[in-house]
């Protein structure tokens, strides 16, 4: 889930365009609100202030009829706090005894301890900059200043490199005439998008991190689909592939059987291996195929591997996995992945913060959606669920997995515990142990109603026991995943910032858009196991992640160096088998 235009991959659009919109639905203590459909930001964030202040002084003056309040927000039913109530750690009001916050503090605020680069302007993408304390609960990881100084001078290679420059221009000839430079200063890695939204952006980051290590400049290739959903990360420059690039059909030309594939180069001999002296810059195709989708992930994580690829100023990435994690298990990397990143298990937290900002339009629809039922709550609680059609779960069985997976680990709200007290007086209910009641939203993301709707239905039933101070919303449900539908996938990018706005998460495995999420974040989630067939309950329900980390799903069966059969879960101390693909791996700190 912003020159007023913003910058991205084909510019921005306006948000009454984004696909059927974004219908949202929620309830607190039973009220049902539906949002208007598209929603252009305003021209200045202080009338947003303005107007949510002057509303909220209507509604407590007149309480919430439809005619005082704007359309984006008629029908709510607004539950005021218990005057009383303590503040909630994540969004405790002022102590107006501490000082102010120091100018400077804010700015590390606003650039993420200097992970961001400030040469962008506010309005071309207001999520860049959006106070991250304002959203969610500060990271428990700082960038290292070795990861900041690498990303500045990686901005100055991409200004120096990128599309409009000399060099660029040089080296997309060198490509239209099938030749591969000898000697050239810029090196570039396209990729190229696949599968889901969830898969994009884990095989995104992890294109960009190989950019990182190999001084090479990331370029995107943007189709319909994808356009309208980030901003530019780069200043100065583009990342996305201009027109009239030499490749026009990127479908049609990689894949699996593509002889420029590096797999089968090898396979038929083209190339043979980095100990090969007769394998030159100049003896070499004009570009490379890289393809990492699934099982392929194995074809390119020997370092002999890494010296041929480095000989080839093109190369195409394509891939669906967090692939990421292999580059720590390789010798010649791992002295400076160390020091980009010491808490290993932030490597994703970084690199998408870094390059993951939503446009203007998408960040419209997260804006007003938090404002409207998740920036008063206490605590929010993000409930993903995915059902896959290779494994379809019925709903009873889904559900009653989540159950038993909030009993276990006590997320959900119990109804029966909640002081009885809640019925009579909502200004002031306490538990039983004599704590304030704190207001609690849940949000669930799902592409079914059904979850949602029941959740919503136990609370509403027992609004006597929790007085209204329980909220369950759902921003939107498309039924089925359309990643070639742009106003789909625009929902989706809004959805995966607001769950990872959620101060505990649970998430379903094996889901990308879950590790997305709970990475953003930088929350170790509870993750809901897979059955082992549709109508077979998982036991246990849930387990707590040890990682903020993504999962590499389809890790390479062997990696260069070690024994043959040898387990990779157990090749370096900080990796170890996921939680919910167990051959598949990830960073632990």
């Amino acid at each position: 889930m912003e020159a007023e235009r913003a910058r991205t991959p084909g510019g921005a659009h306006k948000a009454a365009a984004i696909g059927r919109e974004f219908g949202c639905v929620g309830t607190w203590g039973g009220g049902e609100k539906t949002v208007r459909r598209g929603w252009r930001a305003p021209a200045a964030e202080v009338f947003v202030v303005g107007l949510l202040a002057t509303v909220a002084l209507l509604v407590m003056a007149f309480g919430a009829g439809a005619g005082l309040l704007p359309s984006a927000l008629q029908g709510v039913q607004f539950v005021q706090k218990p005057v009383d109530a303590a503040p909630s750690p994540v969004h405790a009001a002022p102590d107006r005894d501490k000082p102010a916050p120091s100018p400077r503090r804010d700015q590390d605020d606003r650039l993420l301890g200097g992970l961001l680069s400030p040469a962008f302007d506010d309005y071309s993408c207001r999520s860049r900059y959006a106070s991250p304390s304002l959203y969610r609960r500060p990271s428990p990881f700082r960038p290292s200043s070795h990861l900041v100084a690498r990303l500045r001078l990686y901005e100055a290679r991409h200004r120096r490199c990128g599309p409009g420059s000399p060099l660029f221009r040089e080296a997309v000839e060198h490509l239209r005439s099938g030749r591969n430079a000898a000697r050239s200063e810029c090196q570039y890695t396209v990729w190229t998008p696949f599968n889901g939204l969830g898969n994009r952006m884990l095989a995104l980051a992890s294109t960009f991190l190989h950019a990182l290590l190999t001084d090479r400049v990331l370029l995107v290739h943007a189709p319909h689909e994808f356009d309208g959903l980030f901003c530019e990360p780069f200043p100065g420059s583009s990342w996305t592939l201009p027109a009239g690039f030499p490749i026009a059909d990127f479908d049609g030309t990689f894949t699996m059987l593509s002889p420029t594939s590096y797999k089968n180069m090898k396979k038929a001999g083209t190339i043979n291996g980095g100990e090969n002296p007769n394998v030159t810059a100049e003896t070499l195709p004009a570009y490379v195929f890289l393809d990492l989708i699934q099982s392929y992930t194995g074809a390119a994580f020997c370092e002999a591997d890494q010296r041929v690829l480095a000989k080839f100023n093109w190369m195409v990435v394509k891939s669906d996995v967090y692939f990421a994690t292999a580059f720590f298990l390789m010798p010649v990397y791992r002295r400076e992945l160390a020091r980009l990143f010491p808490e290993k298990e932030a490597a994703f937290h970084h690199l998408a913060r870094y390059l993951f900002h939503p446009s203007n339009d998408v960040w419209a629809i997260v804006r007003e959606f938090h404002e409207a039922y998740l920036a008063g709550a206490d605590e929010r609680i993000g409930l993903q669920v995915r059902v896959f059609p290779e494994l379809p779960v019925p709903f009873e069985t889904m559900y009653g997995q989540i159950m038993r997976c909030s009993e276990q680990e006590g997320l959900l709200p119990k109804v029966a515990e909640r002081n009885a007290a809640a019925a009579r007086n909502t200004s002031a209910v306490s538990s039983p142990d004599g704590r304030k009641t704190k207001l609690t939203s849940i949000l669930v993301t799902s592409l079914s109603p059904e979850y949602y709707e029941r959740i919503r239905g136990v609370y509403q039933a027992n609004r006597a026991e929790t007085g209204g101070y329980v909220a369950v919303h759902q921003p939107s449900h498309d039924g089925v995943q359309h990643t070639e539908a742009r106003g789909h996938n625009q929902r989706a990018l809004a959805e995966i910032y607001l769950l990872s706005f959620c101060d505990r998460i649970v998430t379903t495995a094996v889901s990308t858009f879950g590790y997305v999420a709970h990475g953003l974040a930088g929350v170790r989630p509870w993750v809901l196991l897979r059955s082992p067939s549709p109508g077979t309950p998982a036991e246990p329900a849930c387990v707590r992640s040890l990682s903020v980390e993504p999962c590499m799903q389809a890790a390479p069966r062997q990696m260069c160096g070690a024994a043959k059969g040898s387990d990779i879960g157990t090749l370096a101390p900080y990796v170890r088998h996921c939680e919910d693909v167990h051959g598949g791996v990830k960073l632990f700190s």
